[in-house]
């Protein structure tokens, strides 16, 4: 890219700088489009689903021109609830330097399902998992260690996260070898827990704004999300299976 269209970019305000780059490197994540920004992901973790990377893509493009979200443009990551506990089915993606950072398995809420997450709700004491996109705030040592608090940017679907107790942490059950045995992760009471081993340095890379998008075929979902359909156009058709 010349030196004068990164100039135009920057004096439009489409290029975020990164903290965590080289001095001088910029994250171009907001000029980009959802399909080159689904692209790269997809380049980064080729056992994703290309249909969920792009709705994240999308909704991660949307948040970005939304700044009251408080969504940071330097990385994201997605959970896929569609996959088996069984299986790795949450990325982390380093988005200024184009490379998967984790995928890990990723427990989910007790009520929501077996082996396969098949129930979502907003509702406090429901120990179900919650849909959508949420921002990786600040970080705190609670009853599971290390922990970090999620707030939901989906009205409806998982605004009631924070209140919830919906966070971020190690857990022992989360145990890939057990789950092998025993058919399924063991489950949360609805918080994204993962391996105590990758705990620290996964929430690490997430704090301070980082979008946690998490996917699951709801049709209501889909339909009403504000951040995949709305001013910022629709997304809920790319993900019909």
């Amino acid at each position: 890219m010349s030196a004068f269209r990164l100039c135009r970019l920057a004096a439009l305000g489409l290029l975020a700088t990164t903290a965590s780059a080289p001095a001088g490197a910029q994250t171009p994540v907001a000029a980009i489009s959802a399909d080159d920004l689904a692209a790269q992901l997809a380049r980064s973790a080729p056992k994703a689903d290309r249909r969920v990377l792009q709705l994240a893509a999308h909704a991660m493009r949307c948040a970005l021109q939304r700044p009251e979200l408080g969504v940071s443009g330097e990385r994201l990551s997605v959970i896929d609830y569609s996959r088996p506990s069984t299986e790795p089915r949450m990325w982390v993606f380093d988005l200024a330097r184009q490379r998967l950072l984790f995928e890990e398995w990723v427990a989910h809420g007790r009520n929501s399902g077996e082996n396969r997450t098949e129930h979502f709700s907003n509702r406090d004491g429901s120990f179900m998992s919650s849909l959508g996109a949420f921002t990786a705030q600040e970080t705190y040592m609670g009853g599971n260690g290390y922990s970090l608090r999620l707030a939901g940017l989906e009205p409806g679907f998982n605004d009631r996260a924070r209140e919830r107790a919906i966070v971020i942490h190690g857990a022992p059950y989360v145990n890939p070898s057990t789950a092998q045995l025993q058919g399924r992760l063991g489950r949360s009471l609805g918080c994204p827990a993962v391996r105590l081993s990758v705990a620290k340095p996964l929430i690490d890379a997430l704090r301070g704004g980082t979008m946690v998008f998490a996917y699951y075929p709801d049709q209501d979902w889909l339909k009403h999300s504000q951040l995949l359909g709305g001013d910022c156009g629709t997304a809920a058709g790319l993900a019909t299976r």
